[in-house]
């Protein structure tokens, strides 16, 4: 018994360090925090108007869906203990979702909803790692 315990220990530790090094390798560089914490009333209001964008391809959807539940949970995965990714970790999941988002529906349908200034948005696309401009990926 002692030994299905430890093993299962063991394989969260690992699952969570797999995450952690995951969460530090998909962050976005050179993008300030700051910029995340300005636009984030206009990033939340964005997800709600993606969510609720029925032409949108409802993987795209599901996934909005999924970020919301998290931001929303009270626990985060990485404690905020941990020096940089304790704060950063719901910024960079953020980003990564809507790189995904980016990839499916395209820059254009993100630009769309955008409820905030264009200086907004080019903070956005800094701290995704998204292109402002260019010709946007069609939809599925």
């Amino acid at each position: 018994m002692l030994d299905a315990l430890t093993g299962i220990a063991a394989a969260l530790l690992v699952s969570w360090l797999v995450l952690i090094i995951t969460l530090l390798l998909v962050r976005p560089k050179g993008a300030a925090l700051a910029d995340a914490v300005r636009i984030l009333p206009d990033l939340l209001r964005l997800v709600l108007r993606l969510v609720a964008d029925r032409s949108l391809p409802r993987a795209v959807r599901v996934r909005l869906w999924l970020l919301l539940g998290y931001l929303a949970m009270p626990v985060d995965l990485v404690p905020d203990v941990i020096p940089v990714l304790g704060y950063a970790d719901d910024a960079i999941i953020v980003a990564v979702v809507l790189r995904s988002v980016v990839r499916r529906a395209g820059i254009d349908a993100v630009r769309a909803h955008w409820p905030g200034s264009a200086d907004g948005f080019a903070a956005l696309c800094r701290i995704t790692g998204l292109a402002s401009s260019g010709p946007a990926i069609t939809r599925e």
